[in-house]
């Protein structure tokens, strides 16, 4: 889907966007990938016997909880954000947290089979460590490749495990066992995941705060668009954008507009 326009911070900045991650909370989808198609979109119960949800009383409760500290605290962070950071300084921020993310993609995608993400992964992360000046210009895309990114989550479902079941964790929001599983699994290897994770989900939720406001707004129960978005989204990346429900936009980490080149939902090709 959409690709980035996204995020800097200078000093109080970083802690901004630390803090717009937390926010993600029960309104963006997933984080992953970039540069992929529009992710599919939930309605108003629909799915609602698809989806695990045995913890459904306390969710609601936690998912209320995000509800209020989105409109509280978290969306003026983001007006306030957007209003004071320069573009160029939003660009180099999201490009050097994206990049960070390859190698973390290229070893999902490697315990997939897909080596040709695994390469693809790989070499951006290497071309713009050099010639993209540390990750701050996303040279890669430059050049025609495009990221889509993966992690263990998306590795577990490939190998058939299921979702297990829903979870709304608070400030953080949806998520599912399977992965925070990998969520966890990601960060005893590599301890930055947390902080890549949390500027990734701020920046996007930043540039998407309108969208998702108005996904919520008019919902008759956001508790259900919330959590069929989240977990429709993480089948759609599983099975590589392969989807029949209607569209929703991407609030993953990774959509920079700076790459508008797409790269095919292939596995191992």
């Amino acid at each position: 889907m959409a690709n980035t326009d996204r995020t800097n911070n200078s000093g109080p900045g970083i802690v901004a966007v630390l803090i717009l991650a937390v926010m993600v909370s029960a309104a963006a989808p997933a984080l992953a990938g970039s540069d992929e198609p529009a992710a599919p979109s939930a309605t108003d119960g629909s799915d609602q016997d698809q989806v695990s949800d045995p913890l459904e009383p306390v969710n609601r409760v936690t998912s209320d909880f995000n509800r209020v500290f989105r409109t509280v605290i978290a969306d003026p962070l983001v007006m306030g954000y957007q209003a004071i950071t320069p573009d160029p300084l939003e660009h180099a921020i999201t490009n050097f947290a994206s990049n960070l993310t390859e190698p973390a993609t290229a070893v999902s995608s490697l315990l997939q089979g897909d080596t040709s993400n695994a390469g693809h992964a790989l070499g951006r992360f290497l071309v713009n460590i050099t010639i993209g000046m540390g990750g701050v210009s996303d040279q890669a895309a430059a050049l025609g490749v495009a990221q889509r990114r993966e992690d263990l989550g998306q590795t577990a479902g490939a190998a058939g495990a299921g979702s297990g079941a829903h979870i709304v964790l608070p400030f953080f929001g949806p998520t599912n066992v399977r992965d925070i599983t990998g969520d966890i699994l990601t960060s005893l290897v590599n301890p930055l995941h947390p902080a890549i994770s949390a500027v990734n989900a701020g920046t996007a939720y930043a540039e998407n705060h309108d969208q998702l406001s108005t996904l919520t707004s008019t919902a008759i129960d956001p508790y259900i668009v919330e959590r069929d978005a989240y977990e429709q989204n993480r089948e759609y990346r599983i099975n590589n954008g392969s989807a029949t429900t209607s569209d929703i936009p991407d609030f993953d980490e990774d959509t920079n507009t700076t790459n508008p080149v797409e790269q095919p939902y292939t596995k191992g090709h």
